[in-house]
């Protein structure tokens, strides 16, 4: 199947990848030629270290990279069986995006998007295809992450469906079928667990590394949930919180104070060097 990635960040470097590992041949698509060498060095980093690990051959880790093409203009996709989009979580942007999609790509095209809470159906409206418009919400890092959400908009079709869902299997993930309401339902679950642990510090219940210890070795998760919300990016929580406080009309999804005046402080988490912890 011929695929398009749209967003050479670390999600779209990761989808990426994992179709061309499964033999597809990947068109990746980003703004600037910088971006791109940023997201194939990321791409081959990642396939070494797999190599190292023993889980790829040698041989792969070039079969892999030979796979992907690397564009900036969008009309280069337009011979896709398969797009998913990976880009900047804003609605108006990726509206756009799906608009434009719809007018290049063949109508037999599936148009995927990896959105973390963006509605599917609004997105699916903006095309005269919502039957062929689907989420495909993969986990970070997508190489090793088993999940994928597919979420159904409210036109999108069984066929679809069945297809993304095959696909997904396909790839070594397993594939969740849910629903088009704000947060599917990961993020519905999961962003109100990170806010609560910014309300706790916010009201000086616990230092961060106390929060996160105590969920760790409490509840046994993997990641506390201070550490994971700088891993995915204060910005990114944000903007999912927002979503969900909009959509849903419930205040308990309303962002900590703490959170918005971080994020307008640009710390930001990993990718900016500080968030609740700082990174050298």
């Amino acid at each position: 199947m011929k695929v398009a990635v749209l967003g050479g960040g670390t999600m779209g470097n990761g989808i990426a990848q994992v179709f061309a590992q499964h033999g597809h041949g990947v068109t990746l698509r980003d703004l600037s030629r910088e971006i791109l060498d940023r997201s194939l060095g990321a791409i081959d980093k990642s396939l070494a270290k797999l190599a190292e690990k023993g889980k790829i051959q040698p041989a792969d880790r070039d079969a892999t990279l030979a796979r992907i093409a690397t564009v900036t203009e969008l009309s280069a996709v337009s011979d896709a069986e398969l797009v998913v989009e990976a880009i900047v979580e804003n609605l108006g942007v990726k509206t756009e995006t799906f608009r434009e999609l719809d007018r290049i790509t063949a109508p037999t095209a599936i148009l995927a998007s990896n959105t973390s809470s963006i509605s599917i159906t609004k997105l699916g409206a903006a095309t005269k295809r919502p039957e062929k418009v689907i989420g495909m919400h993969f986990m970070n890092p997508v190489p090793l992450m088993a999940l994928v959400e597919v979420i159904r908009g409210q036109a999108t079709s069984d066929e679809t469906t069945r297809t993304v869902m095959d696909l997904s299997r396909a790839l070594g993930k397993t594939p969740v079928e849910v629903s088009d309401f704000p947060g599917f339902v990961s993020n519905r679950v999961l962003m109100p667990m990170i806010n609560e642990a910014i309300f706790a510090v916010y009201e000086g219940v616990a230092k961060p590394e106390a929060i996160d210890q105590v969920m760790k070795l409490g509840m046994n998760h993997p990641m506390g949930p201070l550490t994971l919300a700088d891993f995915i990016g204060l910005d990114v929580c944000l903007a999912i919180l927002e979503v969900l406080h909009d959509g849903l009309g419930d205040p308990k999804y309303r962002p900590c104070p703490l959170l918005k005046r971080m994020v307008d402080a640009g710390w930001l988490g990993r990718k900016s060097g500080r968030g609740f912890y700082s990174y050298g």
